[in-house]
């Protein structure tokens, strides 16, 4: 039996916040890996146009490529529709069942919970992992699926920021790993080609 991490995002692109945060789970849990989980389809959110999800994958793949406990699933690309976390999560334990599984989740996505599709059986199969964003401190009272809090640096990054910063021609590095960058530079991602 091992304690998998499972991180799920668009990573649109990776950047190293997102490396810090799979960092800090997997000391604080005492996790044996964390499995990177690009969205196919995320649910509630649009996906910018022009980097396909080849790109994605590929982003990914540089992104966590020097780090042995890191691996990459495109489990979510096996399947048509939207990526709806317990689909996800059912058939990861369909496959290795015997593993603990741990997910991930932003601080800030820990008050939605309730939202998320079949969340109550979700939260018996795994344990939810949120991380202490800025802005975002979790109710302790409120916590009916058990989220386990973490305190992680603050790095205060976005996905959203990189691309703006890549478009504009400004600075990324120490944002993003470099393979990250060279790779968005050569393939002219997000309108860059310019960035320092």
């Amino acid at each position: 039996m091992a304690r998998i991490g499972i991180f799920g995002g668009s990573f649109h692109p990776p950047h190293n916040g997102h490396l810090l945060i799979a960092q800090e789970a997997l000391a604080a849990f005492s996790l044996d890996r964390v499995v990177w989980l690009p969205a196919n389809h995320p649910p509630h959110k649009e996906l910018i146009s022009g980097v396909s999800s080849e790109d994605r994958m590929e982003l990914v793949r540089a992104a966590i490529q020097g780090n042995s406990k890191f691996s990459l699933s495109l489990i979510e690309f096996e399947r048509q529709g939207p990526s709806y976390t317990i689909d996800t999560i059912r058939e990861l334990k369909k496959r290795e069942p015997a593993h603990d599984y741990f997910f991930i989740i932003g601080g800030d996505m820990a008050d939605s919970l309730s939202t998320w599709r079949g969340i109550d059986e979700l939260s018996r199969l795994v344990t939810f992992i949120g991380i202490n964003r800025s802005g975002h401190p979790l109710d302790e009272c409120n916590n009916p699926y058990g989220v386990q809090m973490i305190e992680v640096p603050l790095f205060d990054v976005s996905s959203t920021l990189i691309r703006k910063r890549i478009a504009a021609g400004e600075n990324t590095k120490y944002l993003i790993p470099d393979a990250v960058r060279n790779m968005i530079e050569v393939k002219g991602l997000y309108g860059s080609g310019k960035s320092p």
